[in-house]
């Protein structure tokens, strides 16, 4: 069951100043309500990412592979905090996140619903263990961003409409995090 869910999202205009709140499903129906979102993508000193599956429970895009984890920031609640909450509540660990960069998107996810989010983007860096809650996520596993790609393109419908979004439309600001990473630990930059 996905315990996120029957949770309030904050509405925003395009530039995220709040404009309101509504209960999550009723934002993403009918074509959708203008949200504040975050996602996080963890990378590790391999200079790998940390993907999720969805659990089959999801309300939407159920069994898809997407970035570590995403969610709605409650009302009140900045959107830092909401990212390192969901990092802990769905793979089980907290770590140091720091915002690159935030966008707008808007797309149908199945089931009637669509994602329609003012997105902010966190990254940060974990190489310890993962224990990620079964309600919310059914797999993971750590990929370079190069066998990524390569599998988006050979196989999108196994990944979330809102990862492949990011991978085509933000994947300079996606390697300039992961070289910040990896240049912290001494790996070589991703071109």
């Amino acid at each position: 069951m996905d315990t996120d869910s029957g949770t309030l999202v904050v509405l925003v205009d395009e530039h995220d100043r709040v404009i309101g709140k509504a209960e999550k499903l009723r934002a993403h129906s009918d074509g959708g309500k203008l949200h504040r979102a975050v996602s996080v993508f963890i990378f590790n000193a391999k200079g790998e990412t940390l993907l999720q599956r969805r659990a089959d429970g999801k309300y939407h895009s159920a069994g898809l592979w997407s970035n570590t984890c995403c969610t709605h920031p409650a009302p009140d609640e900045e959107p830092e905090v909401a990212a390192r909450r969901r990092l802990k509540e769905e793979m089980g660990f907290d770590t140091p996140l720091r915002e690159g960069f935030e966008f707008i998107y808007r797309t149908a996810v199945g089931n009637g619903l669509t994602e329609w989010e003012y997105d902010h983007v966190f990254f940060g860096e974990y190489n310890g263990a993962v224990k990620p809650n079964p309600a919310e996520v059914s797999d993971y596993k750590w990929v370079s961003l190069d066998d990524l790609l390569a599998d988006v393109k050979s196989k999108p419908q196994n990944y979330t409409r809102w990862l492949i979004i990011l991978l085509n439309d933000h994947l300079q600001e996606i390697k300039n995090a992961l070289n910040n990473v990896t240049r912290n630990t001494s790996k070589t930059t991703i071109s």
